[in-house]
């Protein structure tokens, strides 16, 4: 099987991560696509969210008509510990839990892969699983390779040589593969959800998954309170923009 991991803090998730989900399906023949919410990442201790419970349980009323889409708890649990939760750890964690027929893709944005040599153990990191870089307008090929960790990076001579990998999007590593995926049409930001979380249903259904509307409503969340009094009709009748911005995964 074919599987990626997408991590993130999903808070919420939104129609802009079921894009970048099912374009890496498409393009990649993926057989399964773990959503795993970061119960504590890093990067973002001390960055007040909403409780993993919640962010869990929009994942699975936002996957629950995707065959292929599963919400994982994979790194559920660490914050009652006071342990960050890092990509090394759960790529390995699902790893175990692989057949070794199978493939394993890391599927992530670019802002966040922009970090990578960052993070826990990149060069490891690099070498467990392929990558699927989600670009987006100003980014290319060139801008992932500079990211790589010195000790990963394509020599000085093969990036001279670097047509063939713009031609197929993709950069080859010691024992792994970088894939670039563009093009990628939803374009959403939490933040922008969060701000219509104060309006309608319907409106905020323009962002997020009906089912995900209704559970931030029922449960107060991004202070939400119960739908607005704005009339329906009135919503319906705005232009649909999205300005897609993913979460980073926790590193």
């Amino acid at each position: 099987m074919k599987i990626a991991l997408f991590g993130g803090t999903f808070d919420p998730v939104h129609e802009g991560h079921l894009a970048v989900a099912r374009a890496a399906v498409k393009r990649f023949a993926l057989d399964r696509v773990y959503f795993v919410p970061a119960d504590l990442p890093p990067h973002k201790q001390g960055v007040e969210m909403a409780d993993y419970c919640h962010r869990f349980a929009m994942l699975a009323l936002a996957t629950i008509a995707e065959d292929r889409f599963v919400p994982s708890l994979l790194e559920a649990g660490n914050a009652s510990a006071r342990k960050p939760n890092y990509s090394i750890h759960t790529v390995r964690r699902l790893k175990s839990a692989l057949q070794e027929s199978d493939k394993l893709y890391f599927l992530i944005g670019i802002d966040a892969f922009m970090d990578i040599a960052k993070w826990k153990h990149p060069v490891e990191l690099l070498s467990e699983c392929n990558f699927i870089v989600v670009s987006r307008p100003g980014y290319s090929l060139t801008n992932v390779i500079e990211a790589l960790p010195e000790a990963v990076r394509p020599s000085d001579e093969l990036l001279k040589s670097l047509s063939p990998w713009h031609a197929s999007r993709m950069v080859p590593l010691p024992s792994k593969t970088i894939y670039l995926l563009d093009k990628v049409e939803e374009e959403i930001s939490s933040t922008q959800v969060r701000q219509a979380a104060r309006k309608s249903v319907k409106q905020l259904s323009r962002f997020v998954p009906r089912l995900v509307a209704e559970y931030i409503k029922k449960e107060h969340l991004y202070g939400s309170g119960m739908p607005s009094s704005e009339s329906e009709n009135e919503d319906e009748k705005r232009p649909k923009v999205l300005s897609f911005r993913r979460e980073r995964p926790s590193d």
